[in-house]
């Protein structure tokens, strides 16, 4: 098994990037999810409630994000944020401490969404805990959902579009580490794993929402693939695809990279 594609995501819920290699943190890769919009009352705006954020193209230019619009234009981020002043955000049940962007990076948000909201950045020194019921040791996040890695195989996402009338991309699914090779869907299974000279522990397989019944291109919703998914990939109140992971040391990833499972799951 090798790794076919990278990917960050600089803003949440924005578009991802791919990348020929990564460097691996404790938060995530270096860049992914330390931007993220947040409301007029600190809360974490995503696609699952303004669908629209998925026109956003984003690219990295030098030291800087590049953030185009269909209307509004570009704007010009940046990758890292000296500290400014801070605010008290949330995301999910989390509160964390954000660094306030300009405010005509604000002002281009609010009126390229058509609602209030501005762009806070999470520093490498940012203090967000990964949930420690499914962790066993102490580590942090980024502004990601859950956890800092997502690992999805390009099998499982096969054996997904066979059974579907229409096949889907695999950006629905929004992972970091795209790999071929080996069967599908087992990256469950996975406890621990090196990628390039890189250790990572595989903690749980990801449950999916409404977040991937969301066309990329349109930002239209739909009722794939989770309606599918139910049909077979249920467990509990929810369905699994892809698996969330932490890393046991750091390093760079590149694409074509070997993955070696050393352990796995009962």
């Amino acid at each position: 098994m090798k790794v076919e594609a990278l990917i960050i995501y600089p803003i949440k819920s924005l578009q991802g990037i791919k990348v020929p290699k990564a460097k691996i943190l404790e938060k995530g890769f270096q860049y992914d999810r330390r931007w993220m919009l947040v409301d007029e009352n600190g809360k974490f705006i995503t696609q699952r409630k303004h669908p629209l954020l998925s026109h956003f193209l984003v690219t990295i230019i030098n030291d800087q994000i590049e953030v185009n619009h269909p209307s509004k234009g570009s704007i010009l981020i940046p990758l890292i944020l000296q500290q400014t002043n801070e605010e008290e955000v949330t995301i999910w049940d989390d509160s964390t401490i954000g660094y306030a962007a300009a405010k005509e990076i604000n002002i281009w948000f609010t009126e390229a969404i058509g609602m209030k909201c501005s762009l806070v950045f999470m520093p490498e020194n940012g203090k967000r805990q990964v949930d420690p019921s499914h962790v066993n040791i102490e580590t942090t996040v980024s502004f990601a959902d859950g956890y800092p890695y997502l690992i999805l195989g390009q099998s499982s996402m096969e054996d997904l579009n066979s059974k579907m009338v229409t096949p889907l991309p695999i950006d629905r699914f929004r992972p970091n580490i795209i790999f071929s090779g080996g069967i599908p869907y087992e990256e469950d299974q996975w406890n621990s794993l090196k990628i390039g000279n890189v250790d990572f522990q595989g903690i749980k397989p990801c449950v999916r929402c409404v977040f991937t019944t969301i066309d990329q291109t349109t930002g239209k919703l739909g009722k794939e693939p989770l309606k599918t998914l139910n049909t077979y990939r249920k467990v509990g109140n929810g369905v699994i695809f892809g698996l969330n992971a932490i890393p046991l040391s750091t390093g760079t990833i590149r694409r074509g990279d070997v993955i070696v499972v050393k352990s796995k799951r009962n």
